[in-house]
């Protein structure tokens, strides 16, 4: 018996285990809320909006009945810059659908509609169209799926000059490291935006978690569509069982495939036209299960697919395909789009056309994004010198290209595909602060423009090591301290102006030298500066142990010359103090000394005086 509950309690354990690793990752933010929320019917639970970004929680509007149930928003007003961004951090690696619900401050209407960009991992997903507001479909939110391989998450809103982003909800759920494969460019460099998600004859729109579809799934979100508008097509429906559907790596819930669209006797064809953007490619899943009872092996019904006009996929025998009736088929093809709108044509050479269900996706090819070093260093100099929040420093610096940081002068490397800092330009921007060391680690940087701000503190040695560097511009600030001797290391710098500052000591021989050599240096204005024409000459140059010695010296002396002080102040005292005694005993001292010379001359004159004497002495001394 105890060999028995050993063996269920380890079989318990391997079961809540394989449970616990299968599950995939799931992050929902409530934005703007202090407190985690649960929503309706699913019991759905919305974690609360802390320590994400910044911008402003408040009370806001739900678009659409597809948006949560929820009833605060965050939003990002221009006063706080135009790029701002959801730093989620923690997220395992792995391949996530995200998803960004919008909302609005007010009521929606055309004034206050707000409109910015998208974009995720500093690539640009998604612009939001004039009047999104007013419709109940996929417009009210963005989705894509892509891979997180750093541990974070980055999604970032860009004002547009439309109102200012307001954002309900972020859902970050983990799917299938292959889910929705499409070819040989599928992977790490591409993303999938979703542009419409369709199940044909379903008179509900629906989430997976509605169809009790598997976590797996990413529970998307499906869309219904009872009409093609050709007024010919018929609805079709079954409770039957549907097999290969929920299976890896895609995981459809079976009852998306229990439904469907198919035509009349007389028009056989099916054509659903959509509007896309131009010049784009399309992955396009259409979904086919054999629900007509009518329809009973293969052969009777056979169709082609045409895409645009072009057949994409010919003789389709659904039944001998999938294996059998209520079974499930996936196509899948990549499609260019040229003009705006993408057309799918169901024609069928045998029988009658069906249809389940569409899926569209645009194809994004990743932006490559900017050193990881020069992100970490832009983001210390931002903390160092106080940088306002209307430059937007949030993100990436340079991408997404339309949305760079603002004083970030930005390159793409094509060896390394990453892009690179090579300019900074704050002059006149009124920057406080101090110049970081971690300056040093912007490596391309040619030129550096901060002048007219109000930098304190020492120039640092550390920008000696940007051997890129060809324009360096400090001046008008409060630099203070000497100018470091590892600046005439910049062989390639040509103009160096460190004017009206407080700096002090010698000019670096080796800048000084340049200035034979066609350079451009201004140490104007700087009180303490010496050592170059133009400027103060210097005194015997001094080495740091020649001036410790110095100082050492000059202590000492000190010391002694307070120790001797002391002695003779001390020596004084005594001798003040002896004198003042020796002056009240003086006429004790006067009678004393009588008495001895009166005993001396009774002993030169006989006994019989001693005796006189001596008798006489103590009235002497009373």
């Amino acid at each position: 018996m105890a060999t028995i509950k050993l063996h269920l309690l380890c079989f318990t354990f391997l079961f809540y285990t394989l449970n616990a690793r299968n599950a995939p990752y799931v992050m929902r933010i409530s934005c703007g809320a202090r407190q985690d929320v649960r929503t309706p019917r699913s019991n759905t639970l919305w974690y609360k909006d802390s320590a994400y970004t910044g911008g402003i929680p408040t009370n806001g509007t739900r678009p659409s009945y597809i948006s949560p149930i929820l009833s605060t928003i965050r939003y990002f007003p221009l006063s706080e810059g135009p790029n701002n961004c959801y730093n989620i951090q923690r997220v395992p690696r792995g391949h996530y659908v995200v998803r960004i619900f919008f909302g609005s401050v007010l009521e929606p209407d055309f004034d206050n509609d707000p409109l910015f960009d998208i974009s995720v991992e500093g690539t640009l997903v998604y612009s939001l169209p004039s009047g999104w507001s007013n419709h109940d479909d996929e417009q009210v939110y963005a989705e894509v799926l892509t891979f997180l391989e750093d541990g974070t998450a980055s999604l970032c809103f860009h004002s547009t000059g439309h109102g200012d982003p307001a954002i309900l909800a972020i859902e970050i759920l983990q799917v299938d490291e292959k889910a929705y494969y499409f070819g040989p460019e599928y992977g790490q460099g591409t993303i999938l935006r979703t542009h419409s998600r369709l199940s044909c004859g379903d008179p509900k729109p629906k989430f997976d978690v509605d169809y009790k579809g598997d976590r797996w799934g990413g529970d998307r979100f499906w869309n219904f569509i009872t009409t093609f508008g050709q007024n010919s097509e018929l609805a079709l429906s079954t409770s039957k069982n549907i097999t290969q559907a929920s299976n890896p790596p895609n995981y459809y819930p079976e009852a998306l495939y229990q439904t469907a669209l198919t035509t009349a006797v007389d028009q056989p064809i099916l054509e659903y036209t959509m509007d896309v953007d131009a010049n784009k490619n399309y992955s396009v899943w259409l979904h086919f299960a054999e629900i007509d009872p009518s329809v009973t092996g293969s052969g009777q019904r056979v169709i082609n697919i045409l895409i645009n006009g072009d057949i994409t996929f010919q003789d389709i025998d659904i039944v001998k395909m999938a294996g059998g009736s209520n079974r499930a088929l996936v196509l899948n093809a990549t499609v260019p789009v040229s003009g705006r709108t993408l057309t799918i044509t169901i024609d069928p050479t045998e029988g009658h056309a069906i249809i389940n269900a569409i899926e569209v996706f645009e194809i994004i090819m990743s932006e490559s994004q900017t050193l990881r070093d020069e992100v970490r260093a832009l983001q210390k100099l931002k903390a160092a010198l106080g940088l306002p929040l209307r430059f937007g420093w949030n993100g990436d610096p340079c991408v997404p290209q339309q949305h760079p940081w603002s004083g970030a002068d930005c390159q793409f490397d094509q060896s390394t595909s990453k892009w690179f800092i090579d300019g900074l330009g704050l002059d006149n921007q009124g920057l406080r602060g101090f110049l970081p060391d971690d300056i040093s680690k912007l490596r391309n940087l040619q030129s550096i423009n901060l002048s007219g701000n109000s930098i304190s503190g020492l120039i640092p040695a550390s920008l000696g090591s940007i051997y890129t560097l060809e324009k360096l511009d400090l001046s008008f600030n409060f630099f203070n301290g000497s100018i470091p001797e590892t600046l005439g290391q910049l062989t390639s710098l040509r103009k160096l102006e460190l004017n009206s500052n407080s700096l002090s000591g010698r000019v670096p021989a080796t800048l000084g030298g340049r200035l034979l050599h066609g350079a451009s240096f201004n140490f104007t204005d700087n009180a303490g500066l010496c050592g170059i024409p133009g400027l103060p000459s210097c005194g015997p140059h001094l080495s740091l142990g020649a001036k410790i010695g110095i100082g050492f010296g000059v202590c000492l002396a000190v010391v002694l010359l307070v120790t001797c002080a002391t002695c003779w102040w001390k020596r004084r005292q005594n001798i003040l103090r002896a004198q003042k005694l020796t002056a009240r005993e003086a006429p004790y001292a006067k009678r004393r000394t009588q008495f001895s010379r009166d005993v001396q001359m009774t002993l030169h004159h006989g006994p019989e005086n001693a005796r006189t004497a001596a008798e006489n002495g103590p009235s002497l001394l009373t």
